[in-house]
């Protein structure tokens, strides 16, 4: 199935958001609740599916809610269709700090694959599925789990980072990363896990127990600042556990709302 081509702007720094313009009667597919605003002739219908295929039955229909349940995502996606007689714009937000990648599929090989929780919107045709690691270890140890989101088709596709990305080329050499920070990669890239050095290294380097190795031919994005990082240093940062003190979340609540 061909996608739609759509045209965007990203806007923002920190926090962007992605806007994506739409001619009459084209279609633009994202995650449910990452719609920022839209314009005037933008009607959205929320589907179980991303369309990219019509659904065949029951059974069919549970595959691909028990696909979206494994991705951590709703069951639901959300299109979003330009039904009037002009150009208009609907504007998707990032969930949190970082970077939208703006991928074009046809350059891509037609085919992603990226973290469970990366994808944002893309234009209608593209297809999200899901893609199991081949090795147990990897599942076990390789950051992402055993599940990685399959972005496959020809149009633009959306997604998001933690923190500041680095766009990588391998022609053949090994790169070695942060199990959390990787967020995608293109076909032709092996995806593996190794130990992170000697025993006292992997209990107190504070790197981890293993480390991804990355080597092939094609494009490698990684990310600074993993969701997974950000929220421990956030829980670290509010003294949940703790008594209530100066610089604590829970005490400057307490501070700003009276204590009762």
């Amino acid at each position: 199935m061909k996608c739609h081509e759509v045209d965007f702007e990203i806007f923002g720094d920190d926090m962007q958001i992605v806007e994506v313009e739409l001619d009459p009667n084209e279609t633009v597919i994202a995650e449910a609740g990452a719609m920022n605003y839209m314009e005037e002739g933008i009607t959205f219908e929320t589907k179980m599916g991303d369309g990219s295929k019509p659904i065949k039955g029951v059974l069919d229909s549970l595959l691909q809610v028990g696909k979206r349940v494994l991705t951590g995502e709703s069951i639901f996606m959300t299109h979003f269709s330009n039904n009037g007689a002009r150009k208009s714009r609907v504007a998707f937000a990032a969930p949190y700090p970082g970077k939208i990648i703006p991928i074009d599929m046809a350059t891509m090989g037609e085919e992603l694959y990226c973290q469970k929780d990366a994808f944002l919107c893309a234009a209608f045709g593209t297809s999200v599925d899901i893609a199991f690691q081949k090795r147990l270890g990897t599942g076990f140890f390789g950051g992402e789990g055993f599940i990685l989101q399959h972005l496959s088709g020809d149009g633009k596709a959306f997604v998001h980072v933690g923190g500041t990305v680095i766009k990588r080329e391998l022609n053949g050499e090994t790169l070695r990363v942060d199990t959390g920070c990787i967020a995608a990669f293109t076909t032709g890239i092996d995806y593996d896990i190794e130990r992170a050095g000697n025993l006292k290294s992997m209990v107190f380097g504070g790197e981890g127990l293993f480390v991804a190795t990355l080597k092939g031919k094609g494009t490698v994005y990684l990310q600074s600042l993993p969701f997974s990082r950000l929220a421990n240093r956030v829980i670290q940062a509010g003294g949940f556990g703790r008594s209530k003190g100066e610089g604590s979340v829970i005490g400057g609540l307490g501070d700003l709302f009276g204590d009762s």
